[in-house]
């Protein structure tokens, strides 16, 4: 009997999953006392109308990018959004439901390749818990439709100290009006 060497989907995808995971935690070194979201809404504060799309709809209204990460709360490669460097003033909003998230000006680079904020709109984000790396995380999502964002950690800039570390695909950019 001989043993097969070649990988199979399956087991590629996990391997690939659990580097991915490595890499991820890495990025984001979560304190011992979890930080808390500035302003964050409760996860259950959904609109109803927003409640009530189905996943079928959710995946004709979003690229499958988007789809993995607002609604099966995926994450995006390091690096790969345009978003990364957008330095132009404006909003950057819920790429599910258009709710504003971040004004600009609290943008800043992380280094992590995603992303970074060091504060949001008040209200415009609800958290929660996250164990799934082996440690505890918090997530944050959209107040509005409740599509998954991203993760805070509490080793951003002054003056809050947090890094609110986003999904370039869960985020569009609105330009300020001049």
């Amino acid at each position: 009997m001989t043993l097969r060497t070649a990988y199979s989907p399956l087991r590629r995808s996990f391997l690939l999953g659990g580097v991915t995971s490595l890499a991820l935690a890495a990025c984001g070194k979560s304190a011992a006392n979890e930080p808390v979201a500035n302003g964050a809404g409760k996860m259950s504060n959904a609109d109803s109308e927003w409640r009530e799309i189905t996943n079928a709809e959710w995946k004709q209204r979003l690229t499958p990018e988007a789809y993995a990460v607002l609604r099966r709360e995926a994450t995006e490669r390091p690096f790969s959004s345009p978003l990364n460097n957008e330095k132009r003033d404006g909003v950057f909003a819920c790429a599910g439901c258009a709710l504003p998230l971040f004004e600009s000006a609290a943008k800043y680079d992380s280094g992590t390749g995603w992303p970074s904020f060091s504060m949001p709109i008040e209200g415009a984000l609800g958290t929660k818990i996250d164990k799934r790396l082996f440690t505890r995380r918090t997530e944050y999502h959209c107040a509005r439709c409740l599509g998954h964002q991203g993760h805070v950690f509490s080793d951003g800039p002054p003056p809050t100290g947090l890094r609110y570390c986003n999904n370039g695909v869960a985020l569009t950019f609105v330009p300020k009006d001049v």
